[in-house]
């Protein structure tokens, strides 16, 4: 994958998504394909912001940001803008991130207690019911 374009499969194939995905993220105006008839080609700087845009909704950046954070790389800043807006967004979403993984770990270990109680209940019952028999 160097300055070739893809079609809509071989961009499916190479980042694992759907035709659909592709087909929303253009309209959202996230990807710009050339459209060649009903054909879409893929350059290399649509594959970059898909890469982008696919990193930044696994780490919970919503489209709009994504949309500012990949509009800020024109700023001919040397990317400054673009990387200080996203710091300032990565740093948000960790401690959401951070804080959501606590309360995961909470529910954890109060479920793995009440699965122990259960079991000691269980094996308590089944006790009772063999000295009975």
């Amino acid at each position: 994958m160097t300055t070739e374009t893809l079609n809509i499969r071989q961009m499916c194939d190479a980042f694992d998504v759907t035709p659909r995905t592709l087909r929303f993220y253009e309209a959202k105006e996230l990807l710009f394909p050339i459209r060649e008839g009903q054909k879409r080609l893929f350059t290399k700087r649509d594959r970059a912001r898909l890469k982008l845009i696919l990193r930044g909704k696994r780490f919970g950046f919503s489209l709009e940001e994504i949309r500012q954070l990949l509009d800020l790389y024109h700023m001919n800043d040397g990317q400054e803008a673009q990387l200080s807006k996203t710091y300032i967004l990565a740093e948000r979403h960790l401690a959401d991130m951070e804080a959501q993984k606590a309360e995961l770990d909470e529910a954890i270990g109060e479920l793995k207690e009440q699965m122990a109680w259960g079991a000691e209940k269980l094996a308590k019952l089944s006790k009772e019911k063999t000295v009975a028999a």
